[in-house]
């Protein structure tokens, strides 16, 4: 399959693993490379959640989001049209890692700012044609934008789906490997943390069109090449 061109669109899409989609995002790509496939997002791009998690981020209500893991452990939920709000998005995936580096950006007076820097630990990337799957698996770090400060985010709601059977044992054991690649890498500042000045400074094309998706979910997942 061949690589993605810069300014083109693709969708990530979060794949349970009965096959049915769990969320999708238009993303447009800003560089493909060996390294990593580099994508960002703006406001009013479509997404497309399941509602029990749309309603939990528009009220706020953490129990909602319990609601929506015990939704993803039977397999059964409901696709929610939705658009991206408030942050731009940059979002650094190496092909087989088994995270993501992304990086949020607000305003600032006339402007944008990096507000930090997000590393969601996720499956590896499975390309398709019109983007990649993955799988996101809760725990996230949320670090400083000078990557002096970092911490753990959503360690309760892990270890819930992990009671679930969400997340396997063999995920489980790739999560903890990942974390600590993803630790080295800030001690060490390299992977996409040695171009951190140069993604911090990073911002939106003008010119590029709000990302927007194709066409409606299925709900599973179709085979790709």
């Amino acid at each position: 399959m061949s690589g993605f061109e810069a300014g083109q669109t693709v969708v990530r899409r979060d794949v349970h693993r009965s096959g049915r989609v769990w969320s999708e995002q238009a993303l447009r790509v800003v560089a493909d490379t060996g390294e990593a496939l580099v994508t960002a997002c703006a406001p009013g791009a479509q997404v497309r959640w399941p509602a029990l998690y749309a309603r939990a981020r528009a009220e706020g209500d953490r129990s909602v989001r319990v609601e929506a893991f015990e939704a993803m452990a039977s397999g059964r939920w409901e696709l929610a049209g939705a658009v991206w709000q408030e942050t731009d998005l940059l979002l650094w995936k190496p092909p087989t890692a088994w995270f993501s580096v992304n990086a949020f950006y607000v305003p600032d007076g006339a402007g944008r700012r990096l507000r930090n820097w997000y590393v969601n630990f996720e499956r590896p990337a499975r390309r398709t044609d019109a983007g990649f799957d993955t799988f996101d698996l809760t725990v996230d770090l949320v670090v400083t934008p000078d990557l002096t400060r970092w911490e753990w985010k959503d360690e309760d709601e892990y270890a819930h789906v992990r009671r679930l059977g969400i997340v396997s044992d063999a995920e489980h054991r790739a999560v903890d490997a990942a974390r600590g690649e993803v630790l080295a890498m800030l001690t060490e500042l390299s992977g996409v943390f040695a171009q951190a000045e140069r993604w911090a400074a990073w911002r939106w094309d003008p010119a590029w069109p709000t990302p927007r998706l194709a066409q409606a979910a299925e709900g599973v997942a179709p085979e790709s090449g």
